[in-house]
């Protein structure tokens, strides 16, 4: 196959993958709107989601239904996809939650006492391996999102 380049150098075959990549992050950014997250944050969050989401092969599809909080779909890589985004954020690290990452990182932005209450529901959760617990643990504090 002959990649074509466009007028500003990139590859014509590679830019419906970056399109893909750009949407995908501007999707994945958890509660970033709820949050009121910084851009810097908001930008973060979104490479984060973008490198996760190329690494672990999701489809926009799977990526569009995780950010609007449907877990029906228990594929392997939307459970992977979920451990890596809350790795990247410093919110687990093989499999262990890191409670004092979390509060510091949504504390001030939802207030300690909020995030302490869902803390309190959703971080003892343990799945069959590192990437069900992060599944697990990505639901659990989406269904409580409204709390912080």
């Amino acid at each position: 196959m002959v990649n074509s380049l466009d007028t500003k150098g990139f590859s014509t075959t590679s830019l419906p993958k970056m399109k893909f990549l750009i949407v995908l992050s501007a999707i994945l950014a958890i509660s970033s709107a709820e949050l009121q997250l910084s851009d810097e944050q908001k930008a973060v969050a979104h490479a984060n989601g973008a490198l996760c989401a190329q690494q672990e092969g999701i489809t926009k599809d799977q990526a569009i239904a995780l950010r609007n909080g449907n877990f029906e779909n228990s594929d392997p890589k939307i459970k992977c996809f979920a451990n890596c985004f809350l790795e990247k954020t410093g919110f687990l690290i093989n499999g262990e939650v890191q409670p004092d990452v979390v509060l510091a990182k949504l504390g001030p932005l939802a207030g300690e006492d909020a995030v302490k209450a869902v803390q309190a529901k959703c971080d003892a959760i343990k799945g069959a391996d590192k990437c069900d617990t992060a599944y697990q643990l990505f639901e659990c504090y989406y269904k409580n999102r409204a709390h912080i």
